[in-house]
């Protein structure tokens, strides 16, 4: 981690993490405490990590009020991170954590005081399902969303925008695709799925991504930035490498870090697309457990162009990724080798 100099060299500013035991919470706190904050989280469970650098752990849901409310008392500065994330649930569960506890912090800042807000929230709150190359901020909401999570994410995000005032700074962020050493969810899933996966599409549509220490400074940046210049409160930021290249070939490399094959054989998009419909009305019909391994999402995800321009965090936060793609997929490959027999690779 490459953590940005604290502003206060008296005493350490107070800081909640909601979901502080996940990856990107856990990597925003790494910084935190690098920097001499004092740093609480709220997260389900308790993680000997964060224990470990002195972190006030409160186990709770956000989706609780009154959780939520106990771990802001006395802080400064709320890093909300806590989400369910894709790419599957019930409307019910993603609508609890990512509206509802969403609405807990909120609540829970300005019944306490705390001045300022940074809200983890995704690029997947305005993709459409068609090709998005160098959008910029001003994307409007589609007029439909595919799946429950950017759903929830959208709504989530006009919450804290809508709260944003004298009383309460905010700054959303969209980092877009994180990843790295640690990773629970893009790397296991295709690792987990390498020696079935399909390319869907053309293969020639290009994504950005977000290496974890570069979104884990991103957030940082933001709420000193924030200190800085009030004037940027309310803003909107697009978060990632700046190094768009085709989906398949970021996946063959992810594959490629884990010691596995490349992605072999191909199906067209409208084909995973209906396949990914038909498992969804099937999943939520008969109530299947587990996920499905394809719905509309996932198509739209690999098989269209997705990717942002950041100028407006370069102008306004400072950010540049400090860690490249190249040096960033070494990284998980010293990770893999290390975490093999841990049970990473499947």
């Amino acid at each position: 981690m490459n953590p940005t100099t604290n502003n206060s060299a008296t005493s350490p500013t107070k800081i909640l993490v909601t979901g502080g035991g996940g990856f990107l919470g856990s990597a925003i706190i790494e910084c935190l405490v690098a920097r001499g904050d004092a740093v609480r989280s709220v997260s389900r469970g308790e993680y000997p990590n964060l224990a470990d650098m002195g972190v006030d752990q409160i186990r709770g849901d956000i989706g609780d009020r009154q959780a939520v409310e106990a771990a802001c008392r006395g802080v400064e500065l709320v890093f909300h991170v806590a989400a369910k994330p894709p790419p599957w649930g019930t409307y019910r569960e993603y609508y609890q954590t990512n509206v509802v506890g969403t609405q807990n912090v909120i609540d829970g800042c300005t019944r306490n005081n705390v001045s300022t807000l940074v809200y983890t929230s995704t690029p997947s709150v305005v993709f459409d399902g068609s090709d998005m190359q160098g959008a910029d901020e001003s994307v409007p909401y589609p007029a439909r969303f595919n799946a429950f999570y950017p759903e929830t994410k959208a709504i989530a995000e006009q919450l804290v925008l809508k709260a944003t005032g004298k009383r309460l700074r905010t700054v959303v962020l969209r980092p877009h695709q994180i990843w790295g050493p640690g990773d629970p969810h893009f790397a296991p899933r295709l690792i987990a799925r390498a020696k079935r996966l399909k390319r869907i599409g053309s293969g020639d549509n290009l994504v950005d991504t977000t290496y974890i220490d570069n979104a884990a400074d991103a957030h940082l940046l933001a709420a000193d930035a924030l200190e800085k210049d009030p004037e940027i409160s309310g803003n909107i930021y697009f978060i990632s490498q700046a190094e768009p290249i085709p989906t398949w070939d970021m996946i063959d490399a992810i594959l490629a870090a884990a010691g596995l094959p490349p992605v072999k054989g191909t199906i067209s998009y409208q084909t995973a697309w209906t396949i990914g419909a038909m498992m969804e009305f099937f999943y939520r019909t008969f109530k299947l457990p587990g996920e499905p391994p394809m719905t509309r999402f996932l198509a739209d995800a690999v098989a269209k162009s997705h990717w942002f321009d950041i100028s407006a965090a370069k102008r306004d936060l400072g950010y540049a990724p400090k860690v490249s793609v190249e040096e960033g997929l070494h990284r998980l490959e010293d990770w893999f080798k290390t975490s093999e027999a841990k049970g990473v690779k499947q």
